[in-house]
């Protein structure tokens, strides 16, 4: 699983940051990508890179403030231009769809695939069976959600030097032994599938937490996350503020990251005020609190491959 982020700013962008968009790229899992908010610009931002917005299959809108949808019609669009024929769901609170749906009729805009929308809600939102996304409502000046991609356990390895031992041969005796079923050879004998497989691997738990206030709905969504992506549009000094707006700071970040025992946590969403000198200190009042803390900034990847982020 990779996370390349497209746009890492907030509010209005700026020569460092573009507006909110992360691509979750899902390519050696299910073949597919999924985009997570869609803020002006989105698609320029995308030119910069290798992504296919064809591979693109579902999207997910945190809430409905400019600056996380204002390029979900252009993104739309060129996704057909582009050649992409395959279904699109779109995910979002309550008027995502009317607001998506009357911008491209009134622009005339055509598309080529399949557009569908879930309007999110408390709980399971999608699930299929490799993956599961929760919603949790968050505290923001608007209605805002949180989402939690949780990844079914994983099938443990074949072992083949065990395999070889017991005299399988090579064919779909080997896939349902995988699979963790039992077999039987020509001769009787019954080969137990947790003698020649390893045990099932846990997946990855990854948070995308929307704007937001400290809130006791944030940690309950990040609770032992691998990766808690979280925004951090104040800084210390500045607690109440970030309250009074919805937001919260890079210190109450770490400290939903803390509370919630996660592996990782990047921070997101930040202000222009805070200029690449600012950077260093910004990231170290995080880290006193929770120390596995990372700054995010455009056009950044990060590989969670093995238990491990890079």
């Amino acid at each position: 699983m990779q996370l390349h982020f497209l746009g890492t700013g907030a509010g209005m962008p700026s020569k460092e940051r573009n507006t909110s968009a992360l691509m979750v790229k899902l390519l050696d899992e299910i073949g597919e990508m999924w985009l997570f908010d869609c803020g002006e610009a989105t698609q320029h931002q995308i030119l910069q890179t290798s992504l296919k917005p064809r591979k693109v299959t579902k999207i997910f809108i945190t809430h409905l403030h400019g600056d996380h949808i204002f390029g979900l019609p252009g993104f739309l669009s060129s996704r057909s231009f582009q050649g992409g024929d395959e279904p699109l769901t779109i995910f979002g609170p309550a008027g995502l769809q009317q607001w998506v749906e009357l911008t491209l009729a009134l622009s005339k805009t055509h598309l080529t695939y399949p557009l569908q929308f879930v309007e999110v809600h408390e709980g399971v939102i999608y699930e299929d069976i490799q993956f599961t996304v929760r919603a949790s409502a968050l505290r923001h000046v608007v209605p805002c959600f949180g989402y939690r991609i949780e990844q079914k356990e994983l099938p443990g390895e074949l072992l083949m030097e065990k395999v070889q031992a017991f005299g399988v041969p090579k064919g779909p005796l080997l896939g349902q032994l995988k699979r963790g079923s039992n077999v039987e050879l020509e001769n009787g004998t019954i080969i137990k599938a947790t003698d020649v497989v390893t045990p099932p691997k846990k997946g990855f738990t990854l948070t995308i937490l929307g704007d937001t206030k400290f809130c006791e709905e944030a940690i309950s969504l990040a609770e032992q996350a691998d990766i808690v992506i979280h925004e951090a549009t104040f800084d210390g000094d500045t607690t109440q503020l970030a309250a009074n707006y919805g937001h919260s700071t890079n210190v109450e970040a770490a400290m939903v990251a803390s509370r919630a025992d996660a592996k990782f946590l990047l921070l997101n969403h930040l202000s222009a005020r805070f200029l690449p000198h600012d950077l260093p200190i910004f990231l170290a009042q995080a880290q006193e609190i929770f120390p596995q803390t990372f700054l995010t900034y455009d056009q950044a990847v990060f590989t969670w491959n093995s238990n491990k982020l890079l």
